[in-house]
């Protein structure tokens, strides 16, 4: 039996947190959900050190990452795993409240597969699309996000 890899979420708001658990949920995901509350964390799991040195090994199957951290911002975790080739493939979509031009811009020009805008349109995109990511790849259970962008 193969094992899912998690979904690592990335997030310091309790209610966010929350209301991604349960869109995830309703999507159909049966995946474990590792929720962490700031940048360092992020990269602490990623990356296997501090707290998470005896992780069971392997990348996230996707990184659900806010843009404004405590810490390390968004878009630093971000270019931190694409410029590190063990992870850099890693799917990486930026659930924020960000709306700012300069944010989505530097966001793609990092690597970004997905930026979604929190609001209502979080739960609704987690429930329309998230759930199509698992069952694509044999290997994975993710098909290529890059492609999907394209």
């Amino acid at each position: 039996m193969t094992t899912l890899r998690p979904i690592l979420l990335v997030e310091d708001s309790a209610a966010d947190i929350e209301l991604t658990l349960v869109a995830l949920k309703r999507a159909g995901s049966t995946r474990e959900i590792v929720a962490v509350r700031d940048g360092v964390e992020a990269l602490d799991y990623i990356f296997s050190e501090a707290g998470y040195a005896g992780r069971s090994p392997g990348p996230p199957a996707v990184i659900l990452l806010d843009l404004k951290l405590p810490k390390i911002n968004g878009l630093e975790v971000l270019e931190r795993i694409k410029r590190d080739p063990i992870h850099r493939d890693i799917p990486i979509v930026m659930l924020t409240s960000s709306r700012q031009t300069s944010d989505i811009a530097r966001s793609y020009r990092s690597g970004v597969n997905s930026y979604v805008v929190k609001l209502s349109s979080t739960s609704r995109w987690i429930s329309q699309h998230l759930h199509k990511l698992f069952a694509k790849s044999p290997r994975t259970g993710l098909r290529s996000m890059n492609r999907a962008r394209r």
